[in-house]
């Protein structure tokens, strides 16, 4: 099996001109922003709706699971719209469709339904960021590659941070689900309007799991559980907030919070893995993961500052294993491999993020919603136990021979290049293949 298709695209190069200030790219950021506090408010309510409707934790899991899969499609095919018409009318389109379909809960509670529209949206959010990330590899050169992408994560992570606070909005009725839609639409407008050039797909090469995981079995590994565990908090983290006795509004402040945790501990999390073996690091933040998995199992329901540390330093640390995990793959892999193996990478985290729902609602309807952090729990030690028997086999790659940590959103297989500084000596970005 292979991951990272490859896409095709125009066969013109076009030349990198000079650096472009952020201030350029505002467009393109804030439509990232409101697409995505659009697409949060969404996925949190749809979770505890469901939970609300009593479907089930394993028929909850697997609506939420849909979106997911719909990502993983999306990212593997959304490229044949936007080569066909273009990045701003591809860009329309899978926004509009998203807005569309964010109504759409508004219209029926049938649980098929519900995981078809969620489908849809998974797609066409790939479709988006395909269009997006493609976009601002063009702009991106040696001198601004780093800023763009910062600010690229902090629009992607805050404005899915602050659409849980709409959640105030949910009392019932349709609100909720036409304040999301409305942010999704007006996400059209800055992209609609602006004067920048479409740009040409860049390269996304292709690497088979084999190839993958001979690199490094600790990095293939890392990002599949970072997905599963990734997938059933964005999946289940509400459920678990509203089971201690909580409201909506409380269950999206969790969620904010963890948001937070991930926009925060991943640069000094980071720095630690530049510094010491990469593999002791990414094995340590799952061993702490797991430790602040039972911690939140076992939280006194009524104490939320407590809930909310834990969830702050849970947010952390989901967040960071997967950069943790490109990284270590990186080091282990010759520098013309690193873009597939990202891209691969990144496909990977989208079939763990599938798997992760329907698994850990299985361990909800067991154990109520503490069984989410205790889903994560085993699963962060399994990881443990993995890395542990992984670094016996192999020495470790001298911290002054590791490649840079970079930290990165989980979104397609575009993020590879964006990430990467393979072309910049050439300063030339390359068509998909």
């Amino acid at each position: 099996m292979r991951l990272g298709r490859g896409i095709k695209g125009e066969p013109a190069v076009a030349a990198r001109g000079p650096s472009v200030p952020l201030r350029a790219l505002m467009a393109l950021f804030l439509a990232v922003f409101l697409a995505m506090g659009g697409a949060g408010t969404l996925t949190t309510v749809l979770s505890l709706r469901l939970d609300a409707e009593a479907v089930g934790a394993v028929t909850l899991g697997a609506v939420m699971a849909a979106y997911f899969f719909g990502l993983t499609l999306g990212s593997l095919s959304a490229h044949w719209a936007i080569r066909r018409v273009g990045h701003i009318r591809a860009f329309a389109a899978f926004l509009s469709l998203f807005s569309a379909a964010a109504l759409g809960h508004a219209l029926t509670t049938d649980t098929l339904a519900w995981g078809g529209l969620r489908a849809v949206e998974g797609y066409c959010m790939a479709g988006v960021l395909i269009c997006v990330e493609s976009w601002l590899n063009q702009k991106a050169t040696a001198l601004n590659r780093g800023k763009i992408l910062a600010f690229y994560m902090v629009c992607l992570y805050g404005g899915y941070g602050a659409g849980q606070f709409l959640l105030r909005l949910d009392h019932g009725g349709g609100a909720v689900f036409a304040a999301s839609s409305i942010l999704l639409s007006v996400a059209l407008i800055p992209v609609a309007l602006t004067r920048q050039s479409p740009p040409e797909l860049p390269t996304v090469a292709s690497m088979g799991l084999r190839r993958l995981y001979e690199g490094s079995p600790l990095g293939a590994a890392g990002a599949l559980v970072s997905g599963v565990v990734s997938g059933a908090l964005y999946t289940l983290g509400p459920v678990y907030a509203l089971r201690l006795g909580y409201d909506s509004a409380h269950a999206g402040l969790f969620m904010g919070a963890t948001i937070l945790g991930g926009m925060v501990l991943q640069w000094p999390l980071g720095w630690l893995s530049d510094h010491f073996d990469r593999r002791r690091v990414l094995v340590g933040v799952f061993g702490g993961l797991a430790l602040v998995g039972v911690w939140l199992a076992v939280a006194p329901p009524d104490l939320l500052p407590w809930l909310l540390a834990g969830a702050v330093l849970y947010g952390g640390m989901v967040f960071v294993v997967y950069p943790l995990s490109v990284a270590q793959t990186n080091d282990r892999l010759e520098a013309t491999e690193m873009v597939a193996a990202s891209g691969a990478l990144v496909l990977l985290y989208s079939v763990g993020a599938t798997i992760g729902p329907l698994a850990a609602s299985v361990a909800v309807k067991m154990m109520g919603g503490a069984g989410l952090m205790a889903f994560t729990a085993l699963a962060s030690a399994a990881l443990v136990a993995f890395g542990l028997w992984a670094m016996r086999r192999r020495p470790p790659v001298p911290a002054d021979l590791q490649g840079p940590f970079v930290a990165m959103p989980r979104t397609t297989p575009v993020v590879g290049v964006l990430a990467s500084d393979e072309s910049e000596d050439d300063h030339t970005a390359r068509p998909m293949k």
